[in-house]
């Protein structure tokens, strides 16, 4: 039995999961069903800098309602971004897979005499 390509692995995961575990728990837990890491411990390292730029901004004074919101705002974005960048690299190798496939089988002869 062969082991399966990570394109493979990557085109048998369901895309609305992955999407869907992107934006809920949120910070690319979809990347992890993926089985994706290096997009995950990006998305990881994206949000602990937003998290202490905006430490960094504030200081010492507690952030205003405004600035909670654009907090929020960009975890949200984040979010997004990583349900986007998800669904297309699933759908990308789904395809690839599909080509594959109709690459390796065989095409039948058409004609009176086969």
């Amino acid at each position: 039995m062969d082991n399966p390509s990570k394109v493979q692995i990557l085109a048998s995961s369901s895309g609305w999961v992955a999407t869907t575990l992107n934006f809920l728990p949120g910070l690319g837990a979809g990347y992890l069903y993926q089985r994706r890491w290096i997009p995950y411990f990006v998305t990881g390292g994206v949000a602990t800098a937003w998290f202490l730029l905006g430490a960094i901004l504030n200081g010492d004074t507690e952030p205003t309602k405004t600035e909670q919101l654009i907090g929020v705002g960009g975890l949200i974005l984040i979010s997004i971004t990583t349900m986007i960048e998800a669904k297309m690299a699933q759908k990308k190798a789904t395809l690839a897979v599909e080509e594959q496939l109709q690459a390796q089988t065989p095409k039948k002869k058409v004609g009176l005499f086969r």
